[in-house]
C-alpha cells in the first residue's frame, strides 16, 4: 500500500423528481462547503436542477426514465433513457473521480448509483420515507450503507447496511424574520390573529386548493391564511387576511416564523421540518396515484401525537374546517408531544458517514 497525496475530498450527490429528494442534500451542504469538499450533483433536467443551481453547486444533467410498477408502453422508451443515463453517469464519474456517492432516491438516482458501483465508488443511499420507494429498493443492492429516517423503516432494510440518521434540517429555517413575513404578506403585525400556512408540497395540490377555496370565506373571519398554491395551481380569492404565493424559496423561513398552524401534504422532509419548528400540523397525505408512502408518514406522526390527519378520500370543505378547528383546540398538546421528538443532529451523522468513506478511499491505494 502506498500513501496518496493529500487532495480535496470529492463527492457526488444525486436524487430528484421532487424537492423531497433534494432538500436533505441542502441541509448537509454547508458542512461540505465548510471543509472545502468538491461537490458535483448529477440529476435530471427536473426540479432538482433548478434547486441545486441556486446553491452554486456544479451540476451535470443525464437522461432519466421513470420507474413504474405497472405496465406501460412508456416503459420501453424509458429503459432506453435509463441506459443512456447510465452511460452519461459513467462518463461524469470517471472524469470527476469521487470518493463517495450519496443518493437521496428518485428515479434519476438509479443509473448514477449503478454506475458508481461498477466503478467501485462507495454508494450511500438515504431513505426519507417510512417505506422505501422502488428506486431505493434497487439502489439498496448496490449501496454500502442505507440511512433511514423513521424507526419503522428498519424492518424493510438489510440489518448489516442500515443506519438510523433521522432527517437533516436546514439550519436557516430557524432564522426566519417575522417582520419580513408580515411585510411580504401585507399583514398588520400589531393585529393579533392566528396565521395558518397551507401548502401542497413542492408541486402543489390542486384538490387541497379547490377545497380550501370553499372554506376561505369562513376562515378569513378568524384567521390569516398564507397559501402556497404550487405553480399554475392558483385560486381566485381576495381578502386582507389571505395571501397566496405560487412558490417560495428563501422567504419560506420567514413565513414559517409567523405560521401558527400548518396544513400540508405528508412528504417526509417537510413534516420533519415542521416538527423541528414545533408547528402543529394537519396532514392530508397523498393517496390517489401514489404508493402510499405519505399515508404511512402521516400515520406515524399521528401515533406520536405530532400531527392530526385528514384522509384525502375524506377531504371536503366541511371536513377541512372540522379538522382545522380540532387542530387549533389540540395545538398546545401537540406542541408538548413535539417537544419530546427526536433531537438528533442528522446533518452531522450523514456528514460523518460520508467522511468515513471518503477517507477510506483517499488515504491509501493498491
Amino acid at each position: 500500500m502506498t500513501q496518496k497525496n493529500i487532495e480535496a475530498t470529492r463527492i457526488v450527490l444525486t436524487g430528484g423528481g421532487t424537492a423531497g429528494h433534494v432538500i436533505p442534500h441542502l441541509a448537509v451542504l454547508p458542512l461540505y462547503k465548510k471543509y472545502s469538499w468538491d461537490v458535483l450533483y448529477i440529476g435530471s433536467s427536473g426540479i432538482e436542477k433548478e434547486i441545486i443551481k441556486e446553491h452554486q453547486v456544479p451540476y451535470k444533467t443525464i437522461k432519466a426514465g421513470k420507474l413504474r410498477r405497472y405496465f406501460s408502453f412508456k416503459n420501453l422508451t424509458d429503459i432506453i433513457k435509463v441506459l443512456l443515463g447510465g452511460g452519461q453517469s459513467l462518463m461524469y464519474l470517471m472524469k470527476f473521480r469521487p470518493h463517495v456517492l450519496l443518493s437521496n432516491g428518485g428515479f434519476v438516482s438509479v443509473p448514477v448509483a449503478v454506475a458508481a458501483w461498477l466503478l467501485r465508488i462507495p454508494v450511500v443511499t438515504y431513505e426519507p420515507d417510512q417505506s422505501p420507494g422502488l428506486a431505493n429498493r434497487i439502489i439498496m443492492k448496490f449501496a454500502r450503507k442505507i440511512l433511514y429516517t423513521f424507526p419503522e423503516t428498519v424492518k424493510h432494510l438489510p440489518k448489516n447496511k442500515a443506519i438510523y440518521a433521522g432527517t437533516p434540517i436546514r439550519r436557516e429555517l430557524f432564522g426566519g424574520s417575522k417582520s419580513r413575513a408580515f411585510q411580504l404578506c401585507g399583514f398588520d403585525a400589531e393585529e393579533k390573529i392566528p396565521q395558518i400556512l397551507v401548502m401542497g408540497g413542492s408541486l402543489g395540490a390542486l384538490k387541497i386548493n379547490q377545497t380550501l377555496l370553499q372554506c376561505l370565506p369562513s376562515l378569513v373571519q378568524n384567521y390569516r391564511v398564507i397559501h402556497i398554491t404550487g405553480k399554475g395551481k392558483g385560486i381566485s380569492f381576495a381578502h386582507k387576511n389571505y395571501k397566496s404565493f405560487s412558490y417560495l424559496k428563501d422567504e419560506l423561513k420567514d413565513i414559517f416564523a409567523i405560521s401558527d398552524y400548518i396544513i400540508s401534504r405528508a412528504g417526509a422532509n417537510a413534516i420533519f421540518e415542521f416538527l423541528a419548528l414545533k408547528k402543529p400540523m394537519l396532514l392530508i397525505p397523498l393517496e390517489l396515484g401514489s404508493r402510499g408512502d405519505q399515508v404511512l408518514n402521516a400515520n406515524s406522526f399521528l401515533q406520536q401525537g405530532w400531527a392530526r390527519v385528514l384522509k384525502e378520500t375524506d377531504l371536503s370543505a366541511k371536513k377541512l374546517l372540522e379538522s382545522l378547528h380540532s387542530l387549533v383546540e389540540d395545538g398546545e398538546q401537540i406542541k408538548k408531544c413535539q417537544s419530546k421528538g427526536p433531537m438528533q443532529d442528522s446533518d452531522q451523522v450523514i456528514f460523518k458517514i460520508m467522511q468515513q468513506y471518503s477517507e477510506a478511499r483517499s488515504i491509501t491505494e493498491p
